[in-house]
C-alpha cells in the first residue's frame, strides 16, 4: 500500500499543534458543555417517584390522567384539558408545571390544591409552544407537608394522541369514558 508522504496516524496532532494535556484540554469545555446537553434535564422536585405519562391516557402508579383540545373559534381559544382521577394511590394534592426544555424555566399552570375526586387543567393550546413539558406533581398529606412531590407524571408535550372536540359536552364525555376504561384496565 502507498501512503502519501504527507500523510500522518489519525491519533497524531496536526503538525504545530500542542500535545498532550495541552491538547486536550483545549477539548475539555465543548465535551463538557456536549455532556451538558445530552443530560437528562433535572426537575425542580428531587423527590418521589417519576414517571413518563406517553400516552394521552395514562393509568398507572395510583393516578389515572387523560388528555383531550376543545377545538375554539380560533387557534387562540383553543384549549388543553387535562384530568387527573386518583386511583388508589393515596393522593390528596396535585400541582402541575410547564417546562421550557432548553431553559428550563417553568411556569406554573395549576397552583398546590387538594386533589378530591379529580382535577381538570384547563390551558391554553398556545402556551406548548414556550412550555410543551408538562409535570403534574401528585402528593400525600406527608408529601404535601414536606413539600415533595410522591410522584410525578411528566409529559414531554401536547400527546399526539389527545383527541379534538368542537363541543364540551362530548369533550368531558370523552374524558369520562377514557379514564374509566383506563382505571378498569388496571
Amino acid at each position: 500500500m502507498n501512503v502519501p508522504a504527507n500523510s500522518r496516524p489519525l491519533s497524531a496532532p496536526p503538525p504545530g499543534s500542542p500535545r498532550g494535556a495541552e491538547r486536550t484540554g483545549a477539548r475539555g469545555p465543548w465535551l463538557a458543555l456536549l455532556l451538558l446537553l445530552l443530560a437528562p434535564p433535572c426537575p425542580a422536585a428531587a423527590a418521589g417517584q417519576q414517571v413518563h405519562g406517553e400516552n394521552s391516557v395514562f393509568a398507572g402508579h395510583g393516578v389515572a390522567v387523560a388528555w383531550a383540545v376543545l377545538k375554539g373559534a380560533t387557534e387562540a381559544e383553543t384549549q388543553v384539558l387535562i384530568r387527573i382521577v386518583p386511583a388508589g394511590g393515596g393522593y390528596a394534592y396535585v400541582s402541575l408545571e410547564g417546562i421550557d426544555p432548553f431553559t428550563q424555566k417553568r411556569q406554573e399552570i395549576l397552583a398546590g390544591q387538594p386533589l378530591g375526586r379529580q382535577a381538570d387543567v384547563r390551558s391554553p393550546r398556545a402556551t406548548f409552544a414556550d412550555f410543551p413539558r408538562r409535570e403534574i406533581h401528585l402528593y400525600t398529606l406527608e408529601g404535601w407537608r414536606a413539600g415533595q412531590p410522591t410522584l410525578t407524571v411528566y409529559f414531554l408535550g401536547l400527546p399526539d394522541t389527545a383527541p379534538e372536540f368542537t363541543s364540551e359536552a362530548a369533550l368531558l364525555a370523552y374524558l369520562g369514558d377514557a379514564l374509566a376504561k383506563a382505571m378498569g384496565a388496571r
